[in-house]
């Protein structure tokens, strides 16, 4: 007499263990809450403080700085056709396009892929997602208004100062500070990647 034998992984039905793979990258529902919840108040408080302020102190002309802390740290308003602080001037609108090429991989990444099962990835593409869209919004044009000029039309509205002894820092905003939190963190976990009690690298849910 044969005696009975346990369905092994292998021998189990083809849906079973598409069902296991799947469940593999499966994102807590409280990921999704906290990324976007990073994100979409990240980009409101860049678009509201760069409305408030541009309103307030008007647009970038000579001597119009306001400081917090003379003269380090003030408000002054600036229009930045580039990238992050300044750079690539004048390819706003490549910027545009790889800003939303950025964001859409970022998506693809956390939810699809199941990176955001790590409570820290999703925090930081959290910030990144925020400082993309605070930035896109200016580089779509959103923004502009016909006393602005068509020239900078797709520019991105700056308004942090730092100076230092003479040298003062390229102008920026709350959507760059975010986009630079976001890599910190990035750069963060691939030097420091979260470790199991044995020692070895964890690939499972972090909570």
């Amino acid at each position: 007499m044969r005696s009975p034998t346990h369905p092994s992984v292998l021998s189990a039905p083809a849906s079973l263990k598409d069902d296991e793979a799947s469940r593999q990258y499966l994102v807590p529902p409280g990921r999704f809450v906290l990324f976007w919840l990073i994100a979409v108040s990240g980009c409101a408080v860049d678009l509201g403080t760069k409305h408030w302020v541009f309103a307030w102190r008007g647009m970038p002309r000579p001597h119009n700085e306001w400081w917090i802390w003379k003269p380090f740290v003030g408000i002054e308003t600036a229009l930045n056709p580039g990238a992050l602080f300044g750079m690539g001037y004048g390819f706003g609108r490549i910027f545009a396009c790889m800003s939303i090429a950025a964001g859409v991989g970022i998506l693809y990444w956390l939810f699809y892929c199941g990176a955001a099962r790590d409570r820290w990835l999703a925090i930081a593409l959290g910030c990144i997602m925020g400082g993309i869209a605070g930035n896109l919004y200016d580089r779509l044009g959103f923004s502009w208004q016909p006393a602005m000029g068509i020239e900078v039309s797709s520019a991105v509205r700056d308004w942090i100062l730092f100076r230092y002894r003479g040298y003062t820092w390229p102008n920026f905003n709350i959507a760059d500070s975010l986009l630079v939190c976001g890599a910190a963190m990035l750069m963060w976990r691939s030097l420091f990647p979260p470790r199991l009690e044995g020692g070895s690298v964890a690939d499972a849910v972090i909570n």
